[in-house]
């Protein structure tokens, strides 16, 4: 069982817990998340099972879609609706008409600053454990992008957005943003991640239908094989021969007619199906096995 199991994280859960939840149902250790998701949101979290762990390296910057409704009227101190009040409360209507000339400032390549208690590091420890110390926390802001922001309706305090950013974008950030830039205040209230890089709501699996499968030992059909991640790097068939040198270290040379000119990363795909390992090009249709699993 080597690959991703893509669950859709119940809200009140960590990502941990979800972590731990998927190692007692396939019995295996070696689990990890590709991206955490807060306890309030829900949604597409990708998890990598046995060897596939090995893999992570290559999401850390993977883009994501939210679907998120923000409450104006007034702030917290998490920047969400978990938070205490940090503003008088109100109940301000919301229009598109106020609200849309606000958002163009959201789009494109911005900087952000991180919500005080959120997992940026400052001097090597987790900002949310300095700011529940009440330790002041500096944190500088970081270059994000938003592609694409959309206000999908208005209702009353309520604004309910879509979002596709780059990995590291708060979207609690960006609804304290805009309540301070409203001037009433605002957090963020609902969260749903829709897309992680390559994985899809429509991939996604409820707990409770995980543990179903397991249960009849079906848990193979949550799995997304090794061999089906990272699908914008060519598949490289080899023989039994190939597999073994590349298990040993050894170059590799691929086919000039399936893996297009110029690419920097292939997978060896052996003739079992299963991925063998990721090649990085040293010279034209030559790669040297960087990760194998």
């Amino acid at each position: 069982m080597n690959g991703v199991i893509v669950v859709d994280k119940p809200e009140g859960w960590t990502s941990h817990d979800a972590v731990n939840k998927i190692r007692r149902l396939v019995g295996i250790r070696r689990v990890g998340h590709l991206g955490t998701l807060d306890p309030i949101a829900t949604g597409v979290l990708p998890l990598v099972v046995g060897s596939a762990t090995r893999l992570a390296q290559f999401y850390t910057r993977s883009d994501k879609v939210y679907d998120a409704v923000i409450r104006f009227g007034y702030s917290t101190d998490t920047y969400d609706r978990e938070g205490t009040p940090t503003s008088p409360i109100t109940e301000p209507v919301i229009t598109r008409e106020k609200l849309e000339p606000l958002l163009n400032r959201f789009r494109g390549p911005i900087q952000q600053l991180p919500p005080p208690i959120s997992a940026k590091k400052v001097g090597g420890v987790p900002a949310y454990r300095l700011a529940r110390k009440n330790v002041p926390v500096e944190l500088k802001p970081v270059d994000v992008t938003i592609h694409s922001l959309e206000l999908i309706e208005c209702n009353g305090p309520e604004a309910r957005i879509v979002v596709h950013c780059s990995a590291g974008t708060y979207l609690r950030a960006m609804a304290h943003d805009l309540g301070q830039l409203l001037g009433c205040g605002a957090f963020l209230k609902d969260l749903k991640r829709t897309r992680s890089g390559e994985f899809t709501i429509e991939q996604a699996r409820t707990i409770e239908q995980l543990e179903e499968l397991a249960r009849e030992e079906r848990m193979i059909e949550a799995f997304i094989p090794a061999a089906d991640l990272l699908p914008e790097f060519p598949s490289e068939f080899v023989d039994s021969t190939t597999a073994a040198f590349i298990r040993q270290g050894r170059d590799f040379r691929v086919s000039p007619f399936r893996v297009r000119p110029g690419a920097r990363f292939v997978k060896a795909i052996g003739d079992n199906g299963q991925l063998i390992a990721i090649g990085e090009a040293k010279l034209p249709n030559l790669y040297h096995p960087m990760l194998v699993l």
